[in-house]
């Protein structure tokens, strides 16, 4: 079994990767027409301290990515927090993408105000629903499971034993 800090840390790792998937999919939906502007960049727009709005574009799109895959990380880190039945379940990983949409759309997005949420389209909902969905996945690791301890040892103990055991010789068939 795990210690719970490797856990915490290779959940964190998929939280980031997750963020990182969902900046490419907005990046193209933006691209692409669908989404006007994303939940980070409306935050920043309205509440991010005036430092950070003065900022050229660049800088403040990076910063903004900085702190949602910061962000991705931390959900990562709380889904290893969830019970190990739980986290297993193939839905769970989605209906946690899908809780943290959610509660931004639900929670925070009307207690900040933010005038994205009141504007956005149906489609682009859905296209955010869909991405948290993505993340969930990513999140939950099922793409990519991981091996068994014990397997991983053993297949390990298996190669290094073949690497290091003498050269059997055949014996010809005279």
């Amino acid at each position: 079994m795990l210690t719970p800090l490797p856990a915490a840390v290779r959940a964190a790792a998929r939280g980031l990767v997750g963020a990182m998937a969902m900046t490419g999919v907005r990046t193209f939906t933006e691209s692409a027409g669908i989404l006007v502007e994303s939940p980070p960049e409306a935050i920043v727009a309205e509440h991010a301290p005036q430092k950070l709005r003065r900022l050229g574009e660049g800088h403040r799109t990076a910063i903004t990515e900085l702190c949602h895959w910061a962000f991705g990380a931390a959900g990562g880190a709380m889904f290893s927090a969830l019970p190990q039945p739980l986290r297993k379940h193939p839905l769970t990983g989605p209906a946690y993408g899908l809780a943290i949409w959610l509660s931004f759309e639900i929670g925070l997005a009307p207690l900040l105000g933010l005038q994205h949420a009141k504007a956005q389209r149906p489609v682009s909902r859905a296209v955010l629903a869909l991405d948290h969905i993505m993340y969930g996945i990513v999140v939950a690791g099922h793409l990519a499971p991981e091996q068994s301890p014990s397997l991983h040892r053993r297949s390990r103990s298996h190669r290094f034993a073949r690497l290091t055991a003498p050269p059997t010789r055949r014996r010809s068939a005279a």
